[in-house]
């Protein structure tokens, strides 16, 4: 009988929320336990549809876990980062360049924030395939794998899934479109992450303007973020301005990315996010964060949904030649190995830099 006591960690303490004044974006709440009947998922997806068009962002409740869960979740994403020593670190760090996916460890000032004054970023990330046995891990961390192994499934079953059946029905879809393009047991690089964002100095902090992750769009499909209570991550709203995102308790932020909008033909497009320095009664705390970063499979064309009634109504808006639409991976490695390292060309738009990846435009903003 295999044993009932978990493997011991460090309770992870958030900080207080922020007490601070800030101009919070308006994002709908979804309630993911009514997307388990036809009849609550019809509710639900005008409402997940509006959301996405009007936001790319919204927040979701009520999808299976419990707060303990959850709260067990945080104590393990920082074993990572405080129980490995920098030796083992680095055995377990990924050559991202080279094989185009994130696994194991992303070490700090690896991307750039700011090209103009070479700021590099002071994030630590530690990434695992959704099939948490495919690559070794730590020492200190194995024997977590089977918490991990559920924590992903619960993701890719309970809330990725739900989102994607959601989506097609918005697209007047059968409701296993997507879901049959993002399969658990395929080849593809969906990927449960760990994120330590450490605190920087004031020089880092003048010199990139108090931004530590530049805006941008998501490389996948869906992104699930567990909420978390240091505040830092904004959105670029309908009006344009950045508005800070709300911490909900054991609440999620859940976002579209570039893969969406080639499969919904611009129909879903990825709203451009980007973390900055917390609130000033959080800077005592580096940040720490969970997320479930979802792709299609590996051997997905990203082509666009065709035979959705909506889309043939609205129009497709290309990306590029339906026989150009790279592979997922294809567009996966693209756009890892580029990002934050490559080069960035000044856009026409203010504040805007741009880099081509497998033909199209990828835009960036500071």
């Amino acid at each position: 009988m295999p044993s009932l006591t978990l493997p011991e960690c460090a309770h992870y303490t958030p900080p207080p929320e922020t007490k601070e004044d800030l101009e919070f974006a308006d994002l709908p709440i979804i309630d993911l336990s009514k997307a388990r009947t036809p009849e609550g998922r019809a509710q639900l997806y005008p409402k997940l549809r509006d959301a996405l068009r009007t936001h790319g962002f919204l927040y979701a409740i009520n999808h299976g876990y419990t707060q303990a869960q959850r709260d067990r979740i945080f104590d393990i994403a920082g074993v990572p980062f405080n129980d490995v020593s920098p030796d083992e670190k680095k055995t377990y760090t990924a050559d991202v360049e080279k094989v185009g996916y994130y696994a194991g460890y992303k070490p700090r000032q690896f991307w750039k924030v700011d090209t103009d004054n070479q700021i590099l970023d002071q994030i630590e990330h530690y990434a695992i395939n959704l099939n948490v046995a495919k690559r070794p891990h730590p020492t200190v961390l194995r024997s977590f794998l089977p918490e991990l192994d559920d924590f992903a499934r619960h993701n890719h079953f309970n809330i990725l899934h739900p989102i994607l059946r959601l989506i097609a029905l918005s697209l007047e879809l059968p409701e296993e479109t997507l879901v049959e393009k993002h399969n658990f047991d395929r080849t593809g690089e969906t990927s449960v992450r760990f994120m330590k964002y450490y605190r920087r100095s004031n020089d880092e902090e003048e010199k990139s303007k108090n931004v530590w992750l530049k805006g941008h769009t998501d490389i996948g499909s869906i992104t699930i973020l567990w909420s978390q209570p240091i505040g830092g991550l904004q959105i670029m709203a309908p009006d344009g301005k950045w508005k800070w995102v709300r911490h909900i308790d054991n609440g999620l932020v859940i976002n579209t990315g570039d893969m969406m909008t080639f499969f919904t033909g611009g129909y879903y497009k990825p709203t451009i996010h980007r973390v900055i320095q917390p609130p000033s009664d959080q800077r005592a705390y580096d940040r720490l964060g969970a997320y479930y970063f979802a792709m299609p499979d590996n051997d997905v064309r990203l082509l666009p949904c065709a035979e959705s009634p909506v889309l043939k109504r609205v129009g497709i808006e290309r990306q590029c030649l339906d026989e150009d639409s790279p592979l997922c991976e294809t567009w996966r490695k693209g756009r890892t190995t580029a990002y934050g390292r490559s080069d960035l060309k000044k856009g026409v738009e203010r504040g805007v830099e741009e880099e081509v990846i497998e033909g199209i435009v990828v835009k960036h903003y500071n």
